[in-house]
């Protein structure tokens, strides 16, 4: 069986083709790539395949519609859907899927349409994730699809955690509550954290920090998440790239009454004019603020002052909610690839994470890493996620169960 996974971003779409037996997936992906800065004159397709990358190519794609077809027509030309059935099945990321889908489930058309009313509460994401599926079914009409939720990882959360304190019919009418994200992300963290201790996952408490353009952290309590720092929507929480994160509601209130905002330009402010990029003036990417610091901008480095402190204030919160933690476990584009952000985030918990190896932290760019001395607690690691391995796997267990 080969399934052919796609996670889209709101500006990009990464694929992978892996294959799968009865035991699960068998290796690492066939090949994959990713098209990146769709909608822009500067987008572009990467790929690679048996590990080996292919030459990265300018590709004028208009929406991830033309994305996913473009992607398509690369595949036919490598020989994948040259066979009828070459793809068996395709598994899609969808961010948000409310309180109704806690588990992978096979996406049709009415699943499409349910899926379809949590698309305010994820406007960067759930309207392209389901552009992309529509566009696969019509050049795949024999292959399987299944959506895989990011919020299906956080339906563990107790009450207590995802509860606002707001009227309780809002709540009951609306579904009102804190969902959370990146779980298809936490989850994946947490089973290679565990795979790495070769033990099961239910033997340690985790703090999981998905740090990329979006960011959220997560506690997890013996394999179950019970807390984390997105909610409603994913634009709750950690200080992001270019996203608020949490601003109290008569912030918010303010900003409508005094800048004249409608409640849409002050949503498309506080995503993509907000955050780091908000707070700098310059871009959100982190890559470009280290640089920005070091140039002597004083304004792109209180942006990543304030990053870190978010991350470790939420980091020792979640140390208390669970009795102590096993590790923290840095992840996601910045956690993967900044060193100068991990360091800057454990020194300022210098009671609860003391000792991190300076040398080892320098050195664990995009692969797992333990950065801490043998014998602390909570360890410090840096583990990449692999977000498209989670849906895969994810898919192949939605359709084992089908066939059950």
């Amino acid at each position: 069986m080969r399934i052919l996974v796609f996670n889209c971003g709101s500006s990009s779409l990464k694929f992978r083709l892996f294959a799968a037996g009865r035991n699960g997936l068998r290796s690492d992906p066939l090949l994959g790539g990713v098209v990146e800065r769709i909608g822009m004159p500067e987008a572009r397709l990467d790929t690679w395949r048996a590990g080996r990358p292919d030459a990265a190519r300018n590709l004028p794609v208009a929406d991830h519609d033309a994305a996913l077809h473009a992607v398509l027509d690369w595949l036919d030309g490598e020989g994948v859907l040259a066979r009828a059935g070459a793809i068996h099945a395709v598994g899609h990321r969808i961010v948000h899927g409310g309180e109704e889908f806690r588990r992978a489930t096979a996406l049709d058309e009415d699943t499409a349409r349910k899926i379809a009313a949590y698309n305010e509460l994820a406007p960067l994401h759930n309207p392209v994730n389901l552009q992309v599926y529509a566009a696969a079914r019509r050049r795949l009409p024999r292959a399987r699809q299944v959506a895989v939720f990011d919020t299906a990882f956080h339906h563990t959360l107790p009450a207590r955690a995802y509860l606002y304190g707001l009227p309780w019919a809002w709540r009951e009418k609306e579904r009102i509550r804190r969902y959370g994200f990146h779980g298809i992300s936490h989850g994946c963290l947490m089973r290679r954290y565990a795979a790495l201790r070769r033990q099961p996952p239910e033997s340690f408490k985790l703090i999981t920090c998905h740090l990329g353009n979006g960011c959220s952290i997560c506690a997890i309590d013996r394999g179950k998440s019970v807390d984390t720092t997105m909610g409603f929507t994913p634009l709750e929480g950690l200080i992001m790239g270019s996203r608020s994160g949490d601003i109290g509601p008569g912030t918010l209130l303010y900003i409508l009454k005094h800048f004249r905002m409608t409640p849409g330009e002050a949503e498309a402010r506080l995503n993509h004019e907000s955050g780091m990029a908000g707070i700098a003036g310059v871009a959100g990417d982190m890559r470009e603020l280290l640089r920005a610091i070091r140039s002597g901008n004083q304004r792109a480095l209180l942006a990543v002052e304030a990053f870190c402190y978010r991350i470790a204030l939420t980091i020792g919160a979640y140390h208390g909610v669970l009795g102590g933690a096993d590790a923290v476990i840095f992840s996601g584009g910045i956690g993967e690839h900044a060193p100068e952000v991990r360091a800057r985030v454990c020194g300022l918990l210098p009671a609860l994470l003391p000792s991190i190896d300076q040398s080892a932290n320098a050195n664990a760019i995009g692969k797992a890493a333990r950065l801490s001395a043998a014998g602390n607690k909570p360890e410090v690691w840096v583990i990449p996620t692999d977000e498209e391995r989670g849906i895969a796997e994810e898919t192949l267990a939605c359709l084992q169960r089908a066939e059950s």
